[in-house]
């Protein structure tokens, strides 16, 4: 099964990184936050990835191939020929980088790789969020829904406390900073019939406001619900709690 990857963002939140590089390439311990994504995936089997660029897509580009001639045995010419890889960053993995606009939604993104998905079933997610979606549950979920599309539902941890009140305006219950208690959000993490391309076209829309409603109204979308760890990197604050993380050595998704 492929994964595709939406990672061409300006991610404008975050701009005292994105200024330079594009969000799903800022680190996290040392490692783009792609990468970590990608490393979790292939621990169940997902190796194929379609990488969707708009933003610095250059930036990408030059990234994965400096990491190549960083981590492997090198071939070069004198002649100016290309150099020769002689083993792969990882042998199991496949990594298409496709430029699908600087300006594109996420819902133009996703249309612009469809003759890259062919017949078959894919995983799609953003190139910012990790997690610890124990992603064959949620297959096995996406299978028995009958749906076209399966997102995770998640309840990300509150910014800030949450207080409860009654009528009279006294204060039930105060929890600071917990997990919402109401309410999911999509987490991304989602798998698709590539029948879903029948509901979509190359209009500039959001995926959330686009296809995704669509789906809704012809009942054909499902939601996966995840109670444990699940985290964008959306601004300076995110990035600094996941490099915390990062440092205890045990992080969830790791």
């Amino acid at each position: 099964m492929k994964a595709v990857i939406l990672a061409g963002g300006e991610g404008t939140r975050l701009s005292e990184y994105t200024d330079v590089v594009p969000k799903p390439f800022v680190e996290i311990g040392g490692k783009a936050v792609i990468l970590h994504i990608m490393d979790y995936l292939s621990k169940f089997g997902v190796t194929d990835f379609i990488v969707c660029l708009g933003y610095k897509s250059e930036y990408a580009r030059r990234y994965f191939s400096q990491l190549c001639l960083s981590f492997n045995d090198v071939t070069v010419f004198g002649d100016g020929s290309d150099p020769i890889n002689h083993t792969q960053l990882r042998s199991d993995w496949e990594v298409t980088l496709l430029d699908t606009g600087l300006k594109s939604l996420t819902g133009r993104r996703l249309w612009r790789i469809k003759e890259y998905i062919e017949d078959e079933r894919f995983f799609l997610t953003y190139g910012d969020g990790v997690s610890n979606i124990n992603i064959s549950d949620l297959i096995e979920f996406h299978d028995k829904s009958g749906s076209l599309c399966t997102l995770t539902a998640v309840r990300p941890v509150a910014r800030f406390g949450e207080l409860e009140l009654d009528a009279s305006g006294s204060v039930k219950s105060f929890v600071e900073k917990n997990q919402l208690a109401q309410g999911w959000i999509n987490g991304g993490y989602m798998i698709m019939e590539p029948s879903i391309f029948e509901f979509m076209n190359d209009s500039n829309e959001m995926l959330e406001t686009g296809l995704l409603q669509r789906l809704s109204a012809k009942e054909r979308l499902s939601a996966f619900r995840h109670d444990d760890f699940w985290q964008c990197m959306d601004n300076k604050r995110d990035k600094e709690m996941l490099e915390a993380i990062w440092e205890t050595g045990d992080a969830p998704w790791k």
